[in-house]
């Protein structure tokens, strides 16, 4: 009975994948290296491209340097040892029209497969010397394997991992397609894939695989990528839907003395994208649901002004507001501008972050807890247990993809339903942003305020260095700041990439003794962060070396330089990201890039940034040479794994 379940599970495909013939416990555990733990996972290892190795080619007709199939027959065989002690096994086989060697080093074993007159199939890349030659290819003995995996077909090609071979990974995925395709579940009706013209799962699960050809290669990926896009924008329309159902929030009421105090505080014209972005949270706090949106905006577009706006607003009907910033620094920034502007209004803003003495801390906490607080700026420090909220209306999260969803979800959990704006100023390409966020609402705002200057940058390669320092020098003349931004912390043995500690001292000792400089980098404690770049700020320093530890950091109106080293380890979103913290003033901006990239990549994408100051096409172009696992970078951000689909296609 025990043994009659056991092959019923063996039949499933939810089976570990040791079940398969020729796999076992060693093995099984190899196959964990490329996620494949079950029969499911195999049948859903997408192969990473398709060798078509159907045409077979006369030897007469054979080119050099190109791969090509050959069917033909063993004339002879020998196994011979070179002058250098290497062992050689040489086959040489013909079809008529000529002769072909075939060499294969330290495998003296093959001489027991091959036998003269064996017809065979076989693969590889065909080059002249004396004769013609093909260096291990790969073959198949025609009367031993009926049906060709390797050769004489479209052949798939597999990500593979140290001692799990291609052919073996082959094998074993034919065989899994052979014994359980036909268990594939099959999820989409009968009258979906009908109008969609779609093939079955089973059909669609072998072709990806073995297809016969590429057409029917072609409609078992668009099957396969069309399902998982369903599914997916299905469990995010039900969690959108759920969310909707449940979060019965607060209805506030948007006053005329409301409008003319936002009015007085920015007395200058706003931007389209800004009265859009007003006009949708105006909608969302006005009805009963509770808002859950998305703010998408460059560094410097005026969220910050938006986001008042929202506070404004929860606090006029008698809510409180908190937002949160991913650094001390950030919501010191914060809290200084808020307590300024709104000061005059009668609100009470408070900063609570965990840089601050307990007494202080503990004084704050009793205030926010009974309700003497109407807005508060923190850091993580806001989702302690210890912080109790009087009556929390409004959550706003300052650069979303610093913070993991449980903690977003942590500080609106301290509010009964509360509305929720998410700010970032990385710009997601909206097509992705509706995917990663499908369950949030999504606002943009796509343009600058009017007077903002644009930066100008320039790609610069390493033997004009002197002209970069040249360059830093005439701008802190003027009286300008500048900063010096590196990969790294410290230099890496044996790498050539600039970092952040050694390259201060070369600067201060060596390059700029008579100028004023800074370091800062993460590992430095927020208290030496913020005194840093407070000092910075105040004109205490000419120039900063910094890590990308600045691309979330504080307005410096006076900075007006940027020299990104070593640009090409960087992403182009990080990239603009972090040219985004000069031009805050009323100075020309430049932003350098030194950089000698070795692949053509990189080149592209110091070229984009070089000419392109929109972010969104700044966006979609970084997806599309880094993909959006490599764009998001954690995950933390909910991106969904796809196993078929592109987010971007």
């Amino acid at each position: 009975m025990q043994e009659k379940n056991m092959d019923a599970f063996k039949k499933n495909i939810a089976a570990s994948a040791r079940y398969l013939k020729g796999v076992g416990p060693k093995r099984a555990e190899l196959l964990k290296r490329l996620g494949i733990n079950t029969v499911e996972d195999l049948l859903y290892y997408l192969p990473r491209r398709y060798e078509d190795r159907s045409n077979i080619t006369d030897i007469k007709d054979l080119r050099i340097s190109e791969y090509q199939t050959i069917k033909a027959k063993v004339l002879a065989l020998g196994t011979y040892k070179t002058k250098r002690g290497m062992v050689l096994f040489q086959l040489s086989v013909g079809d008529g029209t000529g002769t072909l060697h075939c060499l294969w080093f330290h495998q003296p074993f093959l001489k027991k497969q091959f036998k003269q007159g064996m017809e065979l199939v076989l693969f590889g890349r065909v080059e002249k010397k004396s004769k013609l030659l093909i260096y291990h290819p790969e073959y198949e003995i025609l009367d031993k394997e009926p049906d060709s995996l390797h050769v004489g077909r479209i052949v798939p090609v597999y990500s593979l991992t140290q001692d799990v071979g291609q052919r073996y990974l082959r094998v074993l995925a034919h065989e899994a397609v052979r014994e359980y395709a036909q268990l594939v579940k099959e999820t989409l009706p009968t009258y979906i894939r009908a109008r969609k013209k779609m093939v079955d799962i089973s059909f669609a699960v072998k072709n990806i695989h073995f297809p016969h050809s590429f057409d029917n290669l072609k409609k078992s990926y668009n099957r396969l990528v069309f399902e998982e896009f369903l599914l997916l924008q299905i469990a995010l329309a039900l969690k959108k839907s759920e969310r909707a159902e449940k979060r019965d929030g607060i209805t506030h009421s948007l006053s005329d003395e409301l409008k003319d105090n936002f009015k007085r505080l920015f007395p200058f014209e706003l931007t389209e994208s800004q009265r859009k972005v007003i006009s949708e949270i105006e909608r969302d706090m006005a009805s009963p649901k509770s808002m859950n949106r998305l703010l998408e905006g460059e560094v410097g577009s005026g969220k910050t002004l938006v986001s008042i706006y929202a506070l404004l607003v929860t606090v006029s009907n008698g809510f409180q507001g908190a937002i949160m910033a991913p650094t001390e620094i950030l919501a010191r920034q914060h809290y200084m501008k808020m307590s300024e502007l709104l000061m005059p209004l009668g609100i009470t803003t408070r900063l609570l972050i965990s840089g601050i003495d307990q007494n202080n801390k503990n004084r704050i906490m009793q205030e926010i807890e009974q309700g003497q607080v109407d807005i508060v700026c923190g850091t993580h420090a806001l989702i302690q247990e210890a912080v109790v909220y009087k009556n929390l209306g409004l959550v706003v999260i300052d650069e979303q993809h610093k913070f993991g969803v449980s903690q977003r979800a942590l500080l609106a959990s301290k509010g009964k339903m509360p509305d929720t704006l998410i700010m970032t100023a990385t710009p997601i390409p909206r097509t992705l942003a509706l995917t990663v966020y499908g369950d949030l609402d999504v606002s943009i705002i796509k343009e600058l305020p009017k007077g903002r200057r644009p930066i100008t940058t320039y790609w610069v390669e390493e033997d004009r260095r002197d002209f970069v320092y040249k360059f830093i020098r005439d701008e802190v003349k003027k009286g300008r700041q500048a900063y010096l931004v590196y990969p790294r912390i410290q230099r890496a043995f044996r790498s050539h990439i600039k970092d952040a500690t050694s390259m201060y001292e070369t600067l201060r000792q060596n390059v700029f003794p008579d100028l004023k400089i800074a370091l800062i980098h993460g590992k430095l404690s927020s208290a030496e962060k913020e005194k840093i770049m407070g000092k910075f700020k105040k004109k205490d320093f000419d120039i900063l070396v910094s890590t990308v530890i600045i691309e979330v950091g504080i307005d410096i109106p006076n900075a007006s330089l940027m020299v990104i080293e070593n640009a090409e380890r960087f992403g182009l979103a990080q990239l603009h990201q972090l040219r985004g913290r000069i031009g805050r003033g009323e100075h020309d901006s430049y932003c350098i890039l030194l950089a000698n990239p070795n692949t053509e990549t990189a080149q592209i994408r110091l070229s984009k940034m070089a000419q392109t100051h929109d972010g969104f096409e700044i966006a979609e172009e970084d997806l599309e040479l880094r993909g959006p696992g490599d764009f998001f970078g954690t995950r933390q951000h909910g991106l969904p794994e796809l196993r078929f689909g592109n987010i971007l296609k």
